[in-house]
């Protein structure tokens, strides 16, 4: 019997909830529509669905060994006085605007070569548990809103996976014999 009570009860309510003809004529809202009583799996989506938009925003610069125009090119001709030329090593701070780099080649243990648009070289040296040799490829490197490459702050990320931490920036110099 309880079953038929509850049964009554909402045919009771939906007869009062439903709008009359002068109601329906005029436009006015019946409770049902107001409050989903007839439909609650609109009624819950309706209170399920999300009020706030995050938009978020990631660039990533590629930084590639592969000659793709004259600026790669200078870097390759940079490479190569590289091997006929003694470099002594010179502070350049902690950042280097990413603009600048040209290319990048491998070098001995945890270090890397930037060749840099306006023919400097750059010697960086990465985390001591990273090999430079990860790196033959080139690297992927989250650009920043200050848009440069900084020690202690940057990961750059080899192609091939590994991620490490930049350490250090040198701008390596010609030492005239």
């Amino acid at each position: 019997m309880p079953r038929a009570s509850v049964l009554g009860a909402l045919l009771a309510l939906a007869a009062v909830c439903l709008p009359t003809g002068s109601q329906a004529r005029a436009g006015v809202a019946s409770p049902v529509e107001v409050w989903g009583l007839f439909n609650p799996l609109q009624a819950w989506w309706e209170r399920q669905t999300a009020r706030q938009v995050r938009i978020e925003q990631r660039v990533v610069v590629r930084i590639s060994p592969q000659p793709m125009s004259n600026r790669q090119e200078l870097a390759a001709q940079a490479f190569e006085r590289a091997l006929t030329t003694r470099y002594e090593e010179k502070r350049i701070g902690r950042c280097l605007p990413l603009e600048e780099i040209a290319g990048v080649k491998t070098g001995s243990g945890n270090r890397l070569v930037l060749f840099l648009r306006d023919n400097r070289m750059v010697s960086l040296n990465l985390d001591k548990s990273c090999r430079a040799r990860d790196f033959y490829s080139g690297f992927y490197v989250e650009r920043h809103q200050d848009g440069r490459l900084c020690v202690e702050r940057d990961l750059l990320q080899s192609r091939i996976g590994p991620k490490c931490e930049v350490e250090r920036l040198r701008q390596l110099v010609a030492i005239e014999d």
